[in-house]
């Protein structure tokens, strides 16, 4: 007779709950760490027909790992999911593992197509770039902002030429200097960052065959 689990997962902790039959016959607790987990499935529950948990901040990862660790790892939709695990009494992680772990058992739940870590990867930087590029704008932004306090407009400009504008208007105000430059060193210090992460999303697109094809669009480019 098959085994099936739920999980539910939070970033300190793992509530686990076994079924068997139609009844739970074990639950329990662990890190949030699917190697631990996977230890723990293996001693416990070892004819293990479906793992399930919900989507997550943690759940590619949790997927992936269960997966090398050889365990039937299944991630499903957190709202389909709700409404069956609202009806639970009392809500608490351990309750909703066990309700994970029913719909495991029946069959009622929508799975969700994990994406592969090399997307993922693509994705996270994609991410980072577009973060530290509206925080160097942010940055300038807060520089011209302080130095017009003190009447001195930075023209319009970007990069070099912003920076230049900024140390010509800056010259001879030594007070002002002090406070204003560290300021415009971490300003240049972001947007060589930037810089970087574009350079590895341009090797990135022009190792991708799909990329490559939509850069023959007129205005179409990696960054």
């Amino acid at each position: 007779m098959g085994q099936f689990i739920g999980l539910d997962v939070s970033l300190k902790d793992t509530f686990l709950s076994v079924r068997e039959g139609g009844q739970r016959i074990w639950r329990g607790k662990c890190p949030s760490d699917p190697k631990l987990i996977a230890e723990v499935i293996r001693k416990r529950v070892p004819n293990v027909e479906r793992v399930v948990f919900e989507t997550g901040p943690l759940s590619i990862w949790f997927y992936h790992a269960l997966k090398q660790e050889g365990l039937p790892a299944i991630c499903i939709d957190a709202r389909h999911a709700k409404a069956a695990l609202d009806m639970a009494r009392n809500k608490t992680d351990a309750n909703d593992a066990d309700g994970l772990a029913h719909l495991a058992e029946v069959g009622f739940y929508r799975e969700v197509r994990v994406k592969a870590f090399d997307s993922m990867l693509t994705r996270t930087l994609i991410a980072a770039r577009n973060q530290m590029l509206k925080a160097t704008i942010q940055l300038s932004n807060q520089i011209r902002g302080l130095m017009k306090t003190f009447g001195l407009v930075v023209p319009k400009g970007a990069g070099r030429v912003f920076e230049e504008h900024v140390r010509s208007l800056l010259a001879g105000n030594a007070g002002l200097e002090r406070i204003m430059l560290p300021v415009l060193e971490a300003w240049r210090g972001m947007r060589a960052r930037v810089a970087e992460l574009s350079k590895q999303l341009v090797v990135s697109a022009r190792a991708s065959e799909q990329c490559q094809l939509l850069s023959t669009i007129p205005g179409v480019g990696a960054v």
